[in-house]
């Protein structure tokens, strides 16, 4: 079957999102004949694209057409939204042109929903949403923009596209919830998460790459990842500040829009550092540099943005620490697989008090390691992928 994945982003594209676009399509291009609709790259991207209307090229068995939108960086929100608009401009009236078999749209930008379930009606075709960051409210939920009329017509026409879709697909149990408080039929909203490899080696703790990480602290907790609005940045900072006589350093590896504002919190507290993303072929070094991993979501973007890190932090057999309401589903994981433990996002004094507790208790540390890597297993992306185009077939009646 003809199947039309539409995401703004794709490889060249580093974006996440882009990565995880490409292994979809390509696995479904295992089993059918897939297209992407892209456009130019422009999320830090490995390579830029002369301006052409319509570009198209294969990679790794999935055609991939790519409309004239602008590129403008990615770091100034005017430009970026800018890039949204003219890739759905073009992208639309070329989506509804190819009459594909089924549609399946992600969430970049942050209305190829809406798009999606518009191009559906247009063209009489069935339509999967999949949702990778849930809109308007992360928008609203992660202070981008301010409620007002216009965000909440942008909510109405996010639940039409709901009720249109034909199969809903979220990453996890808490965005599923959140979904089905917005009307939505049970039946109809599946889990898919991310998944991950799990390593077949890691490199040892003596490595210089990753004592070079561990900035020479003798217990480590890192974030690895995206610094960008969802994350309890300000309780990470003040825990750090309570820990910060405790022999107890804070590494924060990675890039995003909160990180000056991490920057100027942390000034002068000597126990936190700030690193730059890694190359690829090192992030098994930064899985190893942590003692303890966090992955954070502020109170009220549960279910909101569902952060993907977990699972590779479990793969990598390392512990961790979800600084999260009991509701997300990181904090769920952790805490009922015992490969780590949770902490209240607005408390510092509870995030000071779980690192302690890990620190002080190196068994009890090994332990969850071993479990992490054990419910690593649970969550292969193979097993994911295949579970995305079985329902992919279903939405279509190809089963």
């Amino acid at each position: 079957m003809r199947i039309l994945l539409l995401n703004e982003y794709y490889p060249p594209d580093t974006s996440a999102t882009a990565k995880m676009a490409a292994l979809v399509a390509e696995h479904l291009a295992e089993r059918h004949e897939v297209t992407v609709l892209a456009g130019r790259p422009s999320y830090d991207p490995t390579e830029y694209y002369a301006f052409a209307l319509l570009r198209r090229d294969v990679q790794n068995g999935v055609t991939v057409e790519r409309v004239g939108s602008t590129d403008y960086p990615r770091h100034k929100m005017k430009r970026r939204v800018a890039n949204y608009l003219s890739y759905l401009a073009l992208a639309v009236p070329r989506a509804i042109a190819l009459r594909p078999d089924v549609i399946v749209a992600m969430t970049d930008p942050p209305i190829a929903g809406i798009a999606g379930a518009f191009i559906s009606r247009m063209s009489g075709r069935p339509f999967v949403y999949n949702i990778r960051d849930l809109y308007p409210d992360m928008a609203v939920g992660g202070d981008i923009v301010r409620p007002g009329k216009w965000v909440q017509r942008w909510e109405k026409m996010h639940r039409s596209a709901l009720h249109r879709a034909k199969r809903v697909i979220v990453l996890g149990d808490d965005m599923r919830s959140r979904i089905l408080a917005k009307g939505i039929a049970a039946d109809r909203v599946a889990i898919v998460r991310d998944g991950t490899t799990l390593p077949t080696s890691m490199p040892d703790r003596c490595d210089s790459v990753v004592q070079e990480l561990r900035c020479g602290f003798p217990f480590v907790v890192v974030h690895a990842g995206n610094l960008g609005f969802y994350g309890a940045w300000s309780t990470l900072i003040e825990a750090a500040k309570l820990l910060r006589n405790e022999n107890v350093g804070l590494v924060f590896i990675g890039d995003g829009a909160n990180r000056a504002g991490i920057e100027a919190a942390a000034k002068g507290l000597p126990n936190v550092r700030l690193l730059p993303f890694r190359p690829v072929g090192q992030i098994p070094h930064v899985m190893m540099a942590g003692d303890v991993h966090v992955v954070t979501v502020k109170r009220g973007l549960e279910g909101v943005v569902v952060p993907s890190k977990l699972y590779s932090i479990l793969a990598a057999g390392r512990p961790v620490l979800a600084v999260a309401p009991t509701e997300c589903d990181a904090s769920r994981i952790a805490m009922q697989s015992e490969c780590g433990m949770a902490a209240d996002p607005d408390d510092p004094v509870a995030v000071a008090q779980a690192i302690r507790k890990l620190r002080d208790c190196p068994a009890r540390l090994a332990k969850m390691a071993s479990r992490a890597r054990d419910v690593a297993s649970n969550y292969t992306r193979t097993k994911e992928l295949d579970r995305f185009t079985a329902i992919v077939e279903e939405a279509a009646g190809k089963t």
